[in-house]
């Protein structure tokens, strides 16, 4: 791709483990070069472009490889294997803080991080006021980092990273750091970088920030490529590769208006329709803001399940959820199901949301979550619009109408 401003082929990082240290120097001194390790495939033949301006979130379980291959292209650790090529200058928040100098002051130590990354001190001295303001740790800034608190050691180390105006700024888990206000803070810097046209590569377990801000993701899992597209979609299959029990079958389609929908589970129980009903008991797609509704769930089994729980989510137009429960949750199991039984199951609510698209995932599985064991869980089950008809006007994405008392003082 032409357009490419970061390009990754076949990346490959091995590592050797030995099961006794003493192996390692077995090996080192063997005539015969006998091999006394294991290799342990950290990444295994990865390749992707990003485009200028994209933002590319990396998902996977723990020890899937996403840092590792975030290290490498940042330039921290040499692949054994491939090649990438970046195109544009790298703003890594990875270890946070690392490179700063605990003897120097803060001031000191932004000056020594941008002359690393390439700026002049001219640059530097233009983006001092606002590295210094967006830190907000006072005076502070004056003082060794060793004295820091590793709230304010972040806080300087974030605003350092994120105003050096990078072309590509790689981000693991650094948007979890820090207090609340903090991390708004700097999820809305990382907005603007975007929306200025920085490059992103994000690394999280935020699903929401990964929803809400990609424009595609990519899924590793033990070190290879599993697959890469639009957020939701990867998502929904990052979610169903979650459950633990065996025999779990995940399978994707198109749907109709072009989604990719995700149906994963044993099959033990089967979700038959989902339907959205009126006051009237009248199927719906679009519903008014704060109407009354049914979300009718109908399920069988095809074997004796001594405790099944339902449950539904739903989520906005972008993937991200805005409401789910269960029954276990809402403490009404259901106790058993028989062979060949079929349930009925309504939750009813107001639907008090603000006006948009919406989907709704249902889940069919036993104790709390459906990571135990999950019997189906389907994404894209319905999907519904709601609109505004007869509210006054409000922004959001949920209907909280406020009382309003003001006066005089």
């Amino acid at each position: 791709m032409s357009d490419a401003i970061l390009q990754v082929r076949n990346l490959t990082k091995i590592y050797s483990l030995y099961d006794r240290p003493i192996d390692r120097l077995k090996e080192a001194l063997d005539p015969r070069r006998k091999k006394y390790h294991h290799d342990f495939y950290a990444l295994k033949d990865i390749s992707f472009d990003v485009r200028k301006g994209e933002t590319l979130g990396i998902i996977g379980k723990n020890g899937s490889g996403k840092s590792t291959l975030l290290k490498i292209i940042s330039g921290v650790l040499a692949p054994t294997s491939g090649a990438y090529r970046v195109n544009g200058n790298i703003a890594s928040l990875l270890e946070l803080g690392t490179g700063f100098n605990p003897e120097l002051t803060g001031t000191e130590n932004v000056y020594f991080n941008g002359t690393l990354f390439g700026l002049s001190k001219k640059e530097i001295d233009e983006r001092l006021d606002r590295i210094i303001e967006f830190a907000d740790i006072g005076e502070f800034v004056k003082q060794p980092v060793k004295l820091y608190s590793s709230g304010m050691f972040v806080r300087l180390a974030f605003s350092v990273a994120v105003n050096l105006d990078p072309e590509i700024l790689i981000v693991d888990e650094a948007l979890s750091v820090g207090d609340t206000y903090f991390q708004h803070k700097s999820f809305e810097r990382i907005r603007q970088l975007n929306r200025q046209g920085t490059t992103l590569l994000i690394v999280s377990h935020d699903k929401n920030a990964i929803l809400s801000i990609c424009n595609s993701v990519i899924l590793l899992n033990a070190g290879t490529f599993v697959m890469q597209d639009e957020p939701e979609t990867v998502m929904d299959y990052y979610n169903a590769t979650l459950s633990e029990n065996t025999g779990n079958i995940i399978h994707q389609k198109t749907t109709e208006n072009g989604k990719i929908q995700t149906i994963s589970g044993t099959r033990e129980a089967i979700i038959e329709d989902v339907a959205l009903l009126d006051t009237g008991n009248n199927r719906v797609e679009t519903v008014n803001v704060g109407q009354q509704v049914r979300l009718r769930i109908v399920v069988s089994s095809t074997t004796d399940i001594e405790n099944l729980v339902i449950g539904y989510l739903i989520k906005d137009r972008l993937g991200q959820s805005v409401f789910g429960t269960n029954t276990c949750h809402l403490k009404q199991n259901i106790v058993e199901l028989k062979r060949g039984e079929s349930y009925i199951l309504d939750f009813k609510f107001n639907v008090d949301l603000g006006e948009g698209s919406y989907s709704v995932a249902v889940a069919l599985h036993t104790a709390e979550t459906h990571t135990t064991k999950s019997y189906e869980w389907r994404d894209l089950a319905l999907v519904f619009k709601v609109v505004n008809t007869d509210k006054s006007k409000f922004a959001g994405v949920a209907w909280l109408p406020p009382s309003l008392e003001c006066g005089h003082g």
